[in-house]
Protein backbone atom coordinates (compact mmCIF):
# COMPACT_ATOMS: atom_id res chain seq x y z
CA UNK A 1 0.00 0.00 0.00
CA UNK A 2 1.59 3.25 -1.14
CA UNK A 3 2.59 5.62 1.64
CA UNK A 4 2.25 3.00 4.41
CA UNK A 5 4.76 3.39 7.22
CA UNK A 6 5.93 0.53 9.42
CA UNK A 7 3.87 1.92 12.27
CA UNK A 8 0.75 1.67 10.14
CA UNK A 9 1.18 -2.04 9.41
CA UNK A 10 -1.20 -4.48 11.11
CA UNK A 11 -0.30 -7.59 9.10
CA UNK A 12 2.77 -8.46 7.08
CA UNK A 13 3.83 -11.58 5.18
CA UNK A 14 7.48 -11.83 4.17
CA UNK A 15 8.53 -14.37 1.52
CA UNK A 16 6.15 -17.09 2.73
CA UNK A 17 6.88 -20.49 1.21
CA UNK A 18 5.14 -23.81 1.72
CA UNK A 19 5.46 -27.07 -0.20
CA UNK A 20 3.19 -30.09 0.14
CA UNK A 21 4.75 -33.01 -1.64
CA UNK A 22 5.54 -31.86 -5.16
CA UNK A 23 3.17 -28.90 -4.99
CA UNK A 24 4.38 -25.42 -4.12
CA UNK A 25 1.39 -24.04 -2.21
CA UNK A 26 2.99 -20.70 -1.31
CA UNK A 27 5.84 -19.46 -3.47
CA UNK A 28 7.38 -16.35 -1.96
CA UNK A 29 4.27 -14.46 -0.82
CA UNK A 30 4.93 -10.97 0.54
CA UNK A 31 2.44 -8.20 1.33
CA UNK A 32 1.45 -5.73 4.04
CA UNK A 33 -1.94 -4.62 5.33
CA UNK A 34 -2.49 -1.32 7.13
CA UNK A 35 -4.58 -1.01 10.26
CA UNK A 36 -8.23 -0.50 9.45
CA UNK A 37 -7.95 -1.87 5.91
CA UNK A 38 -10.26 -4.49 4.43
CA UNK A 39 -8.09 -6.46 2.03
CA UNK A 40 -9.53 -9.18 -0.20
CA UNK A 41 -7.46 -12.15 -1.30
CA UNK A 42 -8.89 -13.32 -4.61
CA UNK A 43 -7.92 -15.95 -7.15
CA UNK A 44 -8.81 -19.45 -8.27
CA UNK A 45 -9.37 -22.34 -5.88
CA UNK A 46 -6.02 -23.79 -4.88
CA UNK A 47 -4.12 -20.53 -5.38
CA UNK A 48 -3.16 -20.30 -1.70
CA UNK A 49 -5.74 -17.88 -0.26
CA UNK A 50 -6.95 -20.03 2.63
CA UNK A 51 -3.44 -21.26 3.39
CA UNK A 52 -2.32 -17.66 3.95
CA UNK A 53 -5.19 -17.04 6.38
CA UNK A 54 -4.41 -20.23 8.29
CA UNK A 55 -0.75 -19.25 8.51
CA UNK A 56 -1.74 -15.81 9.82
CA UNK A 57 -3.89 -17.48 12.48
CA UNK A 58 -1.09 -19.80 13.58
CA UNK A 59 -2.95 -22.86 12.26
CA UNK A 60 -0.68 -23.67 9.29
CA UNK A 61 3.09 -24.11 9.56
CA UNK A 62 5.16 -22.86 6.65
CA UNK A 63 8.60 -23.76 5.32
CA UNK A 64 10.24 -20.34 4.94
CA UNK A 65 9.59 -16.67 5.56
CA UNK A 66 7.84 -14.94 8.43
CA UNK A 67 4.55 -13.35 9.38
CA UNK A 68 4.01 -10.30 11.57
CA UNK A 69 0.63 -9.58 13.15
CA UNK A 70 0.38 -6.43 15.27
CA UNK A 71 4.06 -6.68 16.15
CA UNK A 72 4.05 -10.42 16.91
CA UNK A 73 6.61 -12.18 14.69
CA UNK A 74 6.46 -15.87 13.81
CA UNK A 75 9.18 -17.50 11.71
CA UNK A 76 9.03 -20.68 9.68
CA UNK A 77 11.27 -22.65 12.04
CA UNK A 78 8.98 -22.82 15.06
CA UNK A 79 10.43 -23.32 18.49
CA UNK A 80 9.01 -23.31 22.03
CA UNK A 81 9.93 -19.62 22.13
CA UNK A 82 7.70 -18.72 19.19
CA UNK A 83 4.85 -16.51 20.44
CA UNK A 84 1.98 -18.64 19.08
CA UNK A 85 -0.30 -17.94 22.03
CA UNK A 86 0.25 -14.21 21.63
CA UNK A 87 -0.33 -14.47 17.88
CA UNK A 88 -3.68 -16.15 18.44
CA UNK A 89 -4.69 -13.38 20.83
CA UNK A 90 -4.23 -10.92 17.98
CA UNK A 91 -6.28 -12.85 15.43
CA UNK A 92 -9.86 -14.04 15.09
CA UNK A 93 -10.78 -16.36 12.23
CA UNK A 94 -14.15 -17.10 10.64
CA UNK A 95 -13.97 -20.37 8.73
CA UNK A 96 -15.78 -21.08 5.47
CA UNK A 97 -18.03 -23.73 7.02
CA UNK A 98 -18.29 -21.93 10.38
CA UNK A 99 -16.78 -24.87 12.34
CA UNK A 100 -19.13 -24.35 15.29
CA UNK A 101 -19.21 -27.09 17.91
CA UNK A 102 -22.36 -28.99 17.03
CA UNK A 103 -23.10 -30.17 20.58
CA UNK A 104 -22.95 -26.67 22.09
CA UNK A 105 -25.56 -23.90 21.81
CA UNK A 106 -24.60 -20.63 20.18
CA UNK A 107 -23.85 -18.88 23.47
CA UNK A 108 -21.37 -21.54 24.59
CA UNK A 109 -19.70 -21.57 21.18
CA UNK A 110 -18.93 -17.89 21.75
CA UNK A 111 -17.85 -18.19 25.40
CA UNK A 112 -15.72 -21.32 25.05
CA UNK A 113 -12.36 -19.64 24.34
CA UNK A 114 -13.05 -16.82 26.79
CA UNK A 115 -13.61 -19.25 29.64
CA UNK A 116 -11.18 -22.08 28.88
CA UNK A 117 -8.32 -20.26 27.14
CA UNK A 118 -8.46 -16.73 28.50
CA UNK A 119 -9.84 -17.71 31.94
CA UNK A 120 -12.63 -15.15 31.96
CA UNK A 121 -15.28 -15.85 34.60
CA UNK A 122 -18.31 -17.60 33.13
CA UNK A 123 -20.76 -14.83 34.01
CA UNK A 124 -18.56 -12.16 32.43
CA UNK A 125 -17.95 -14.33 29.36
CA UNK A 126 -21.69 -14.83 28.91
CA UNK A 127 -22.31 -11.10 29.29
CA UNK A 128 -19.76 -10.33 26.56
CA UNK A 129 -21.10 -13.09 24.34
CA UNK A 130 -24.69 -11.88 24.62
CA UNK A 131 -23.61 -8.33 23.76
CA UNK A 132 -21.81 -9.60 20.66
CA UNK A 133 -24.72 -11.80 19.60
CA UNK A 134 -27.10 -8.87 20.10
CA UNK A 135 -24.89 -6.55 18.05
CA UNK A 136 -24.97 -9.13 15.25
CA UNK A 137 -28.73 -9.60 15.48
CA UNK A 138 -28.75 -13.18 16.78
CA UNK A 139 -28.96 -12.86 20.57
CA UNK A 140 -32.41 -14.46 20.40
CA UNK A 141 -30.71 -17.62 19.05
CA UNK A 142 -28.29 -17.92 21.99
CA UNK A 143 -29.78 -21.25 23.12
CA UNK A 144 -29.97 -22.78 19.63
CA UNK A 145 -27.66 -25.58 18.52
CA UNK A 146 -25.75 -25.03 15.26
CA UNK A 147 -28.02 -27.44 13.36
CA UNK A 148 -30.99 -25.28 14.33
CA UNK A 149 -29.46 -22.12 12.85
CA UNK A 150 -29.82 -20.85 9.31
CA UNK A 151 -26.65 -20.35 7.28
CA UNK A 152 -26.69 -16.62 7.97
CA UNK A 153 -27.33 -17.12 11.69
CA UNK A 154 -24.53 -19.68 11.96
CA UNK A 155 -22.14 -17.31 10.26
CA UNK A 156 -23.02 -14.47 12.65
CA UNK A 157 -22.44 -16.76 15.62
CA UNK A 158 -19.08 -17.71 14.11
CA UNK A 159 -18.21 -14.02 13.73
CA UNK A 160 -19.22 -13.40 17.35
CA UNK A 161 -16.96 -16.25 18.43
CA UNK A 162 -14.06 -14.80 16.43
CA UNK A 163 -14.63 -11.35 17.97
CA UNK A 164 -15.13 -12.57 21.55
CA UNK A 165 -11.53 -11.94 22.55
CA UNK A 166 -11.56 -8.55 20.77
CA UNK A 167 -8.74 -9.33 18.34
CA UNK A 168 -7.36 -6.43 16.27
CA UNK A 169 -7.21 -8.62 13.15
CA UNK A 170 -10.13 -10.59 11.73
CA UNK A 171 -9.62 -13.24 9.03
CA UNK A 172 -12.58 -14.49 6.98
CA UNK A 173 -12.49 -17.46 4.62
CA UNK A 174 -15.13 -17.38 1.85
CA UNK A 175 -17.65 -15.64 4.13
CA UNK A 176 -20.42 -15.39 1.51
CA UNK A 177 -20.25 -19.01 0.33
CA UNK A 178 -23.51 -20.11 1.99
CA UNK A 179 -25.41 -16.82 1.84
CA UNK A 180 -28.15 -15.59 -0.46
CA UNK A 181 -28.04 -12.09 -1.97
CA UNK A 182 -29.82 -10.41 0.92
CA UNK A 183 -27.53 -11.98 3.51
CA UNK A 184 -24.46 -11.03 1.45
CA UNK A 185 -25.56 -7.40 1.54
CA UNK A 186 -26.08 -7.61 5.30
CA UNK A 187 -22.61 -9.10 5.71
CA UNK A 188 -21.10 -6.32 3.60
CA UNK A 189 -22.62 -3.75 5.95
CA UNK A 190 -21.34 -5.66 8.97
CA UNK A 191 -17.81 -5.86 7.55
CA UNK A 192 -17.83 -2.12 6.89
CA UNK A 193 -18.87 -1.43 10.48
CA UNK A 194 -16.14 -3.69 11.89
CA UNK A 195 -13.43 -2.01 9.85
CA UNK A 196 -14.79 1.35 10.90
CA UNK A 197 -13.77 0.50 14.46
CA UNK A 198 -10.12 0.25 13.30
CA UNK A 199 -10.14 -3.52 13.10
CA UNK A 200 -8.16 -4.92 10.20
CA UNK A 201 -9.82 -7.52 7.98
CA UNK A 202 -8.23 -9.96 5.55
CA UNK A 203 -10.83 -11.85 3.50
CA UNK A 204 -10.33 -14.77 1.11
CA UNK A 205 -13.18 -14.84 -1.39
CA UNK A 206 -14.32 -15.67 -4.91
CA UNK A 207 -17.25 -13.25 -4.63
CA UNK A 208 -16.44 -10.30 -6.91
CA UNK A 209 -19.57 -8.37 -5.94
CA UNK A 210 -18.68 -8.69 -2.27
CA UNK A 211 -15.10 -7.56 -2.97
CA UNK A 212 -16.40 -4.49 -4.78
CA UNK A 213 -18.68 -3.68 -1.83
CA UNK A 214 -16.25 -4.10 1.08
CA UNK A 215 -12.58 -4.16 0.09
CA UNK A 216 -10.29 -1.16 0.25
CA UNK A 217 -7.79 -3.20 -1.76
CA UNK A 218 -7.45 -6.61 -3.37
CA UNK A 219 -4.51 -8.97 -3.77
CA UNK A 220 -4.84 -11.48 -6.60
CA UNK A 221 -3.37 -14.93 -5.93
CA UNK A 222 -2.15 -17.20 -8.72
CA UNK A 223 -0.31 -20.49 -8.17
CA UNK A 224 0.90 -19.55 -4.72
CA UNK A 225 2.04 -16.04 -5.60
CA UNK A 226 0.68 -12.51 -5.48
CA UNK A 227 0.00 -11.94 -9.17
CA UNK A 228 -1.40 -8.44 -8.86
CA UNK A 229 -2.98 -5.82 -6.61
CA UNK A 230 -5.70 -3.21 -7.09
CA UNK A 231 -7.53 -0.59 -5.04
Amino acid sequence: MEGMTEGDVAVRAVDLRLRRGTRQVLDGVSFAVARGEVVALTGASGSGKTTILRAMAGLEPFDAGRIVVEGVVVHAARSPRDPMRELRRKVGMVFQFHCLFEHLPALQNVTLALVHVHHVATAEAERRARELLASLGVEHRAAALPRELSGGEAQRVAIARALATDPPVLLMDEPTASLDQGRREELASLVASLAGRDRTLLIATHDEEFVAAVATRRLVMQQGRIAGAAS
